[in-house]
This record gives structure tokens, C-alpha cells and sequence, in this order.
């Protein structure tokens, strides 16, 4: 239980770095990194292994690119 923590923790610094880090020109662009982590850190918790952790990081940089290009046709 204290490892799968340690790697969801893990994951969550390594996407705010990465969120501070470089500097995304839109909300489309923001949300897909966004997305990436958030969907990644769910697959490994609840896959507990690559290939759930890569099809997570993938729906969700999709769901997050839909949503901030959504935001981005707003402004």
C-alpha cells in the first residue's frame, strides 16, 4: 500500500513540475498536460501496471484537450 502511494505522490510532483515548467500558450495545450497526469496517476491506481497507466494517460490528455480547447473557443 505505502509504494502504491509513494508513486501516485510521485506522479502528482512530477506533473506539477512539469505544469510550471513549460509555459503552454493555450487552455487546449494546458489541459492535455493536465489531463496526461491526471489520467496517468488514475491508471496506475487503479491498474497498478503499464499498460493501464499508458491507456489513462492517454483518455486523458484527449478529455483534457476537449476541454481546454472548449475553454479556449470561449475567450
Amino acid at each position: 500500500m505505502s509504494r502504491k502511494l509513494l508513486t501516485i505522490f510521485l506522479m502528482i510532483l512530477i506533473v506539477i513540475g512539469a505544469f510550471w515548467i513549460c509555459g503552454c500558450e493555450s487552455d487546449a495545450q494546458t489541459g492535455t498536460l493536465i489531463g496526461t497526469g491526471v489520467g496517468a496517476a488514475a491508471g496506475q491506481a487503479i491498474g497498478e501496471d503499464t499498460k493501464s497507466t499508458l491507456i489513462g494517460a492517454g483518455v486523458g490528455a484527449a478529455a483534457g484537450y476537449m476541454i481546454g480547447n472548449e475553454s479556449d473557443k470561449n475567450q
